[in-house]
Order: C-alpha cells, then structure tokens, then sequence
C-alpha cells in the first residue's frame, strides 16, 4: 500500500493565510490552492475579492480530464473563504470557511495526497469551519449559510 503523502504549505501562502485571517476590508474573498505535486507543496492557485459564493463556484476545477494525455494540474481544491455572514439578529460576522472541493472520480493516490495534506492545511490556517464538497454545483449561498448556521 502507498505511504500517505502529506505536503507542506509553501512558506509565502502561510504568511499570506496569515494576512488574510486578519484582513479589514468587509466584502467576500477568496484563496484559492492546490497541490504541486513535484514539491509536495500546497500553493497558491488563485486569490479573489468581492467574489460570491456562485462566482466562486464557477472558479473551480470540475472533474478530472477523461483523456490521460491532458493533464489537469490540479482536480481537487483547497478554499479559504472570507464570507460576510449575516445573522438573524442583525449582526454580521465574517467567518473564515475552509471549503475541500472533491469531486467524484478523482484518482486514488491524488485523493490521499490531498486528504492528508487538508488536515496540515487547517492547522497551518488555524481553521474550525471546515467543509467538503464533492459536487462543485454544491457551493451556493444557501448550502455555506446552512452549514454556517450551525456555528451560532
């Protein structure tokens, strides 16, 4: 059986999920990673501000490439998600979501890299609301409000 890889996060993306944690302004943002594979690195893929939860789902990978010859750098995502919450009492709140993205198909191997890589990466981030989805039409407003809802 293959030893589980865990990849490190590359030093300037745990300095910039740093920043990010303790960012002012009040819009939805966005860190978007992946693995590099060769380094055995989580890196940054792509950063996005003002971004919603729609917009942000047509950003990610959907499915691995039928045909090997293409090859697709990375079919799973890491997501830092800054999301304005608003509550029911009126309060807002921006609650830092790590969203997994794992959509159905993806090969063995890469599922493990990524598995074991996800649980560094919450640390490293110091994130408590962790989400996975294996659908990327999942990630909608209504489906991040649900889950947020049970952090009152």
């Amino acid at each position: 059986s293959e030893s589980l890889v865990v990849c490190d996060v590359a030093e300037d993306l745990v300095e910039k999920l740093r920043k990010f944690r303790f960012r002012k302004e009040t819009n939805n943002a966005a860190i978007i990673m992946k693995i590099d594979k060769d380094k055995q690195l989580v890196v940054l893929d792509e950063e996005h501000e003002g971004i919603s939860p729609d917009e942000l789902k047509d950003e990610l990978p959907e499915r691995q490439p039928r045909y090997p010859s293409f090859s697709l750098t990375s079919e799973k995502t890491f997501i830092v998600y800054s999301y304005k919450y608003q509550h029911d009492d009126g309060r807002v709140s921006y609650p830092l979501c790590f969203i997994f993205s794992s959509p159905v198909g993806c090969k063995p191997e890469q599922q493990m890299m990524y598995a074991g890589s996800k649980n560094k990466l919450v640390q490293t981030a110091e994130l408590t609301k962790v989400f996975e989805i294996r659908n990327t039409e999942d990630l909608t407003e209504e489906w991040l409000r649900e889950k947020l809802g049970f952090f009152h």
